[in-house]
């Protein structure tokens, strides 16, 4: 069995000093919202609790979808090198981008600079760029796909891209991906879903993502942005289903309007024939408790219905 974590929304702080010259941009709406409301919310207490479970429970390789830093001040950029580093080595975490790590021009260029080794693919250069997406990385019997939804985007915006040029690499690294027998984890940090988020925060490509996940296949997709956990299912290969698996922000804390910090286990067991796959999300109830299992849902492909929940518990 191989044993898969995986956090979003990390939103690193506290902020460092800001300068007048670093809010002579968009980053001017992002330090408002900061001040006003993030900074309350988010928690690095919470944060610490949930990245302590992850290690305690042994998982095999770490997924982080996204938004690792609040403003992409360069600052930030480079304090989350430190944490990736204090987190695990690039050989067992994957990071994709988010749309925090690409907040104004130019951001998405030095993130990618000081965190390639997380973001990129198996035997080929630890730098990635905007052009080295998606990466391909294997472990075990999984292949773990980075698709980069990042792009900066005018005020007030929070919207992610999949373009065509990406597609047609997605195609090609599932087929690959296909040939060895391998369960495709697909990570993206927008949710490629219709109506999962607000239009000033959806995802400009969801179709085009949609079509070559129904063409070419993967078992499951896994995104943050949200900020909730959630499971929809969008069309697979021939009359399959594939479950597209949200995360609470790994870092919010209680009292705000999405639920707190919570991470997801998958355990992948079984081979292409017969793949078996359950999603366990673990949190905390409370700021004293400790992280424990909040829901668990069996996801079995089925050749009739194209996949189904065999069992499901929530409390």
């Amino acid at each position: 069995m191989f044993r898969l974590a995986h956090i979003s929304d990390v939103h690193l702080g506290p902020l460092p000093d800001v300068t007048y010259r670093d809010l002579a941009s968009k980053r001017m709406v992002g330090y408002v919202n900061w001040q006003r409301n993030r900074r309350h919310i988010l928690h690095e207490g919470v944060l610490g609790h949930i990245l302590d479970d992850i290690k305690a429970s042994g998982v095999d390789h770490l997924a982080v979808t996204g938004d690792l830093v609040n403003l992409a001040l360069d600052a930030e950029i480079e304090l989350a090198k430190l944490w990736l580093e204090a987190l695990g080595s690039p050989e067992s975490v994957s990071v994709v981008p988010g749309n925090h790590d690409a907040y104004v021009p130019g951001a998405f260029d030095k993130a990618c600079r000081f965190w390639g080794p997380w973001m990129s693919g198996d035997g080929g250069s630890a730098t990635a760029d905007r052009h080295s997406f998606p990466y391909l990385r294997v472990r075990g019997n999984v292949a773990l796909i980075g698709v980069s939804s990042a792009r900066a985007t005018a005020p007030f915006m929070a919207n992610g891209f999949f373009r065509e040029d990406q597609s047609h690499r997605l195609a090609t690294l599932l087929d690959k991906a296909a040939k060895q027998g391998l369960f495709r984890v697909v990570m993206i940090h927008h949710p490629p879903v219709r109506g999962a988020v607000a239009q000033h925060k959806r995802l400009f490509g969801i179709g085009n993502f949609q079509k070559t996940i129904a063409l070419h296949g993967a078992e499951v997709v896994l995104h943050g942005h949200s900020h909730e956990p959630t499971l929809n299912w969008i069309g697979g290969k021939g009359r399959s289903k594939v479950p597209v698996v949200g995360v609470a922000a790994c870092g919010q804390s209680f009292g705000g309007a999405h639920p707190p910090g919570q991470w997801n286990l998958l355990e992948i067991s079984g081979d292409p024939d017969a793949w078996s796959l359950r999603l366990v999300r673990r949190g905390q109830h409370g700021t004293t408790m400790p992280v424990e299992d909040l829901a668990s849902v069996d996801l079995v492909g089925d050749a009739d219905s194209g996949a189904k929940v065999v069992t499901g518990r929530t409390r």
